[in-house]
């Protein structure tokens, strides 16, 4: 049994400690946004936001998220609103077959939250999220566009 802060709501899960964070999220809690990719934290398809860091959540246990503030894609919008990083990836049409996006705009919105203005090397250090579409360039002409805003 585990209780789990995501998107604001407390939740209670019928899990084991040592589950990672993302199957509790996917299977358990019902939120199919975050994505698996790789399950070894390197592809950054399961990044969510822990007390407002973006992690990758198949690196993550369940007893170690306890008592902390998890956001998802889906809580990333404010009510019908959506969020800066995700009105800037329609506008730059950023996903083609979309996989990785969930875990890429987690990630963007964690960097301009921390580096409103970041520099192309700051975005290199922070977003190592890997997009087999090749939509890096989009990605960044999104990142810049809501930085210049």
């Amino acid at each position: 049994m585990a209780n789990l802060t995501i998107n604001g709501k407390t939740v209670t899960l019928e899990v084991e400690p040592d589950t990672p964070l993302l199957w509790a999220i996917r299977e358990n809690a019902g939120l199919t946004g975050t994505k698996y990719g790789c399950g070894i934290a390197q592809c950054g398809a399961c990044t969510v936001h822990i007390d407002g860091v973006a992690m990758r959540s198949c690196g993550v246990t369940v007893s170690e998220a306890e008592g902390k503030k998890i956001t998802t894609i889906e809580g990333l919008a404010s009510g019908n609103s959506l969020h800066k990083v995700q009105e800037a990836w329609i506008a730059q049409d950023v996903p083609q077959c979309g996989y990785c996006q969930s875990g890429m705009i987690m990630a963007v919105a964690a960097l301009l939250n921390e580096k409103p203005k970041p520099t192309d090397a700051d975005i290199d250090e922070a977003i190592t999220n890997i997009c087999r579409c090749g939509t890096f360039q989009q990605v960044r002409e999104a990142i810049h566009t809501i930085a210049s805003a």
